[in-house]
């Protein structure tokens, strides 16, 4: 009995080693900048894709802090009411539920420099956004000339009337081009690999519990 229990034991810790190493850390500002004034945090933030268990990790200089703080005052840089403070030059934060966090530095001034950014993170069930549909093409009526009365003839009376040419409609290409899934796809991938690990160590512990 014991051994069966050091084996469900041992896959449960596997199972959850294997979530946490999908976890993702990411330095803020890097490779180019950091946790500074002269930064552009926002469009760095923008160009990465967040996932619930990933890692923001801040390093700066004694004259920065990192404070996290609401919507509010994240856009007024008052940080009169912080959700929570850290100071010490190395700061690691745990994205541990989805949606959008915001931190500032306190230092005064700094805030207004620039030196703040805006995480949205995204949860481990996400899936891929549907597939744009082609814009309908709209049919265009062919532009016709205004028909032509037939002239009495004034020559000979066997000429026939003359025949006005036919108009054909213009043919419309066909236009639309599907959204390349290529960027959703590894965000989903690594999504349902640290799902799986996750629940798959639940999975092992309740057995194990429920074995005893």
């Amino acid at each position: 009995m014991a051994a069966k229990r050091t084996l469900w034991c041992s896959l449960a810790i596997m199972a959850m080693l294997m979530e946490l190493a999908m976890a993702a850390n990411y330095t803020v500002g890097d490779p180019n900048g950091g946790w500074d004034t002269s930064t552009n945090l926002q469009t760095w933030a923008s160009s990465q894709s967040f996932l619930v268990g990933d890692n923001l990790i801040f390093q700066y200089s004694t004259n920065h802090d990192v404070v996290e703080v609401r919507k509010a005052e994240y856009d007024s840089c008052q940080p009169s009411n912080p959700v929570e403070t850290h100071t010490g030059g190395d700061t690691i934060i745990t994205l541990s539920s989805p949606g959008k966090r915001f931190f500032i530095c306190g230092t005064p001034g700094h805030c207004g420099q620039g030196q703040k950014v805006e995480i949205d993170t995204l949860a481990t069930s996400s899936s891929p956004p549907p597939s744009a549909s082609p814009p309908a093409n709209s049919n265009q009526s062919p532009q016709q000339s205004p028909s032509l009365a037939p002239q009495a003839p004034t020559s000979s009376p066997e000429s026939p009337p003359p025949e006005l040419p036919t108009l054909s409609p213009p043919t419309v290409p066909s236009t639309g081009s599907s959204p390349d899934p290529s960027a959703s796809s590894a965000i989903n991938y690594k999504a349902s690999f640290k799902a799986f690990g996750l629940t798959m160590g639940f999975s092992l512990i309740v057995m194990m519990i429920l074995d005893l």
